[in-house]
């Protein structure tokens, strides 16, 4: 650590005295890699674009592919299975699986705020805990906590479902459940203790972990209106302009891109895959008008959703421009996993996976998002919101797993090109913030002998330097990849065709359209052992058969 002691030392306050930056972290649930307007995306987002534009942007910062393992990887700095969530929260963790996949946060751990708070931070944190509430937020170090810490989603319009703790605290903002919508109070929250941080006169981390835009999707009627129309255009037009934007921003550079094809629905259940399993989702000129209707109201709520997040953080950039603590505020914005497929084309209604999707027509249309109701988006808007990659969240591929993140911070990150292209990983931040915070992470906590840190801090990146070249692990229920230097061997699942691992040269094809796997068999059979090498090393329990014979 003493690269980052020696950025404690240096930022200095009037007096002479070290000034540790306040630091914001805000975790999206769900977004798309290219949703956001600074990646490519029709939402409105002007708010998170101004921290684009003033902070870095990163290209390939890679996620867990799903939201627990995601949350763990992130907020402890190793793999989910060094963690203990190797690939969901469990009440009942199968014994033959190994500790890896315990369900919870082990104590083999250190999460962000038990290295933050011994180094002087107050810490905070708002919304979806995911990580099991046996290891709650105040059980692992935060001080003050709103939201939930059961499940990975909920009714946006339910105010009992959604509480303080410690258990003492009372409610700071607690509107009537007429006016409740979880969205808003997450914002309202966050300002909150972002208050309470500044009145304890030390350095604050907030952790704001939103729901949204996860399903159900969820937004008042009126919010959606105006995204109507830009969705009746259709899943098709929409991904070749999101593919331009990305383009004439930059993010898309060279010919070593390509917009992908439709991507395939994966094999499910007909009735949960909507007619299409192992199909290639459906283009829209295929569909009748009802449908595109209904489907354009769905994504026009999602859309809405994105943009409420927006709108929390313009809140929180106004407010630290009136207190004077926006220069000094290191403020990352990411999402926990690529867009969400579930289940088919037209998306669900109901609880997941009972194989019902309703089809609304006329005044019903406005029913959609609505109090007491239960919808997703479908594999097809998903496909959109991964543009230009291939398949979704659940999966490793990179539309699985490449995470839109921007890092803002004036006093810290140079000004510089702004687009990141190193390889990165969310269990990077763990290092990241100890690096900008000056802290140290623990050999041992609470008697327990603490995992050592896997990632690397992303500090030099965002200030233009290259980080030193290694290799990134994944493995999520069946799904697996290895990422190394320029090449990428990945397994799917859920397919229709005989599954064997692929390759990829990233550097010449991010978007995963060409696989070397048969012009390349020896180097293939080398990552893949690799692949095995890190999955033991990290407690990962796979199927002989994701081998190469």
């Amino acid at each position: 650590m003493a690269i980052g002691l020696q950025l404690y030392t240096t930022l200095t306050s009037a007096s002479g005295e070290p000034k540790q930056p306040n630091i914001i972290l805000i975790l999206a649930d769900d977004l798309g890699y290219s949703d956001l307007g600074c990646y490519g995306g029709e939402i409105s987002t002007p708010h998170i674009d101004s921290l684009a534009n003033g902070g870095v942007k990163f290209t390939q910062l890679y996620n867990s592919a799903r939201c627990c393992p995601s949350r763990a990887s992130l907020m402890t700095g190793l793999y989910p299975s060094q963690a203990g969530i190797g690939d969901f929260t469990t009440n009942k963790p199968n014994p033959k699986r190994g500790p890896g996949y315990l369900g919870r946060l082990n104590n083999e751990c250190a999460t962000l705020a038990e290295v933050l708070k011994p180094a002087g931070y107050g810490c905070y944190y708002v919304g979806k805990w995911h990580m099991h509430p046996e290891t709650g937020p105040i059980k692992r170090g935060f001080d003050e906590f709103y939201g939930y810490t059961n499940d990975h989603s909920h009714d946006q319009y339910d105010a009992d479902y959604y509480f303080r703790l410690p258990e003492n605290r009372k409610k700071e903002i607690d509107p009537p459940a007429k006016d409740f919508y979880a969205t808003d109070v997450f914002n309202e929250y966050a300002l909150e203790f972002i208050r309470q941080g500044q009145a304890a006169h030390k350095p604050w981390f907030l952790f704001l972990g939103h729901s949204s835009p996860h399903f159900p999707i969820q937004a008042p009627a009126e919010r959606a209106d105006k995204y109507e129309a830009i969705y009746r255009r259709g899943w098709d037009v929409l991904r070749e302009e999101r593919y331009a934007r990305m383009q004439e921003l930059g993010l898309v550079n060279g010919d070593h891109w390509q917009l992908s094809p439709r991507s395939i629905v994966p094999v499910d259940r007909d009735d949960i895959a909507n007619g299409y399993p192992g199909q290639q989702n459906p283009a829209w000129d295929e569909l009748d008008q009802d449908r595109q209707f209904d489907l354009a109201r769905r994504m026009a709520i999602f859309a809405a959703m994105v943009e409420g997040v927006d709108h929390g953080v313009g809140q929180i950039i106004d407010h630290l421009k009136n207190t004077n603590d926006f220069e000094n505020t290191l403020i990352l914005f990411l999402s926990d996993n690529g867009a969400c497929y579930e289940w088919g084309p037209f998306g669900f209604d109901g609880k997941s996976r009972l194989g019902i999707t309703t089809l609304r027509t006329g005044d019903q249309l406005r029913e959609i998002g609505g109090r007491g109701t239960h919808q997703s988006y479908g594999s097809a808007w998903a496909n959109l919101g991964n543009t230009p990659f291939r398949l979704y969240k659940h999966f490793t591929h990179e539309g699985g797993i490449s995470t839109p993140m921007i890092a803002h911070w004036p006093e810290g990150i140079k000004k510089n090109s702004n687009w990141v292209r190193e390889p990165a990983h969310v269990m990077d931040i763990m290092p990241t913030l100890l690096e900008v915070a000056g802290a140290t992470y623990p050999q041992s906590l609470d008697g327990n002998q603490i995992t050592p840190v896997e990632g690397m801090s992303l500090l030099p990146a965002m200030n233009g330097e290259q980080l030193t070249e290694r290799a990134i692990g994944f493995d999520h229920q069946a799904a697996h990849a290895f990422r190394k230097g320029d090449w990428k061997a990945v397994y799917a699942k859920r397919m229709p065709h005989k599954l064997k691992w692929e390759l990829y040269n990233l550097t010449e094809d991010r978007c995963e359209m060409n696989n070397l796997a048969e012009v390349y068999p020896v180097r293939l059979q080398k990552m893949v052992s690799e692949w095995e090498d890190w999955a033991r090393h990290v407690g990962v329990i796979w199927e002989p058969s994701a081998s190469p014979k």
